[in-house]
Order: structure tokens, then sequence, then C-alpha cells
């Protein structure tokens, strides 16, 4: 049996911060599957809003205009 993977703080605060972002963009219109979807086909993007200090809320309002 593989032995399962830790992840790091800040590998869980980036996917913490990820869920924020998705329920903003669902609060904005999109389906929970469309704003994951986005989010991961934009993941070097959201990384780097991530890394620029952005609030969850700040992102995805970034991402829907």
């Amino acid at each position: 049996m593989a032995k399962k993977e830790e992840l790091d703080e800040e590998s869980l605060a980036f996917i913490q911060w990820c869920t924020e972002v998705e329920g903003f963009l669902v609060a904005g219109g999109a389906t929970v599957r469309e704003a994951q979807d986005h989010i991961e086909e934009q993941i070097d993007w959201f990384t780097d809003q991530y890394c620029a200090d952005l609030t969850p809320e700040e992102a995805a309002k970034e991402a829907l205009a």
C-alpha cells in the first residue's frame, strides 16, 4: 500500500484559498463544476494572484471581469 503524502502548510493554505475563491465564483453565477474547472485550467494565474496577496474575493472578481 502506498504511503499517503502529506502537504506542507503553504500548499494547504493555497488549497483553502482556492476553495474560498470557488465560493465567490459560485456566488457570481458559476456552477461548482464550472468554478472548479476554471481554477484548474487557470491554476498558474490563480497561483500568481495568491502570491500577490489578493484575497479570494478579489481574485474571483478579477476572474469574473
